[in-house]
């Protein structure tokens, strides 16, 4: 079996959001404590942009990361994914569509199945990192290949 995922999937789903969020509660206290400090009132904006930027950087990192799966392993016919402790086998032929995205950081890769699988209809993970920017995996453009050679024989 070879890994199609990228090793930074870790990065991507825990320690960026923990520096995000981090650095907005860092700046909420800044923007409260100094004030109060020297006696002037509380910045209404360095309160309210903190708030807007936690709610904005959330709602994107639940779509693009948060739903990402751990690993994806590839396993001849099959590919293996695991997320959050879970493990499960998606034959190629069960897959109907993928959508590749390079433009995306990171760049994503989403299955649509036939049948609902642990994860549900769509499995999304991250597509190994590229030292071209914008250009293609050869692992995903081989594994796209494979799918539809599946599929065909499928039908």
């Amino acid at each position: 079996m070879r890994r199609i995922s990228s090793r930074w999937t870790f990065f991507y789903k825990f320690i960026f959001p923990l520096i995000w969020f981090g650095f907005i509660i860092v700046f909420l206290i800044v923007a409260v404590v100094v004030p109060t400090r020297s006696g002037q009132a509380l910045p209404i904006p360095a309160l309210i942009v903190p708030i807007i930027m936690g709610v904005i950087g959330y709602s994107l990192m639940k779509k693009m990361i948060f739903n990402l799966a751990d690993e994806v392993w590839d396993d001849g016919n099959a590919l293996v994914v695991k997320k959050s402790g879970q493990e499960e086998h998606i034959a190629l032929s069960d897959i109907k569509n993928v959508n590749y995205s390079t433009m995306t950081s990171p760049p994503r890769v989403v299955l649509s199945l036939r049948r609902p699988s642990v994860f549900g209809d769509q499995v999304a993970f991250c597509a190994p990192i590229r030292f071209i920017p914008f250009s293609t995996s050869p692992l995903i453009d081989d594994l796209i290949e494979r799918i539809d050679a599946a599929r065909q024989k499928r039908a």
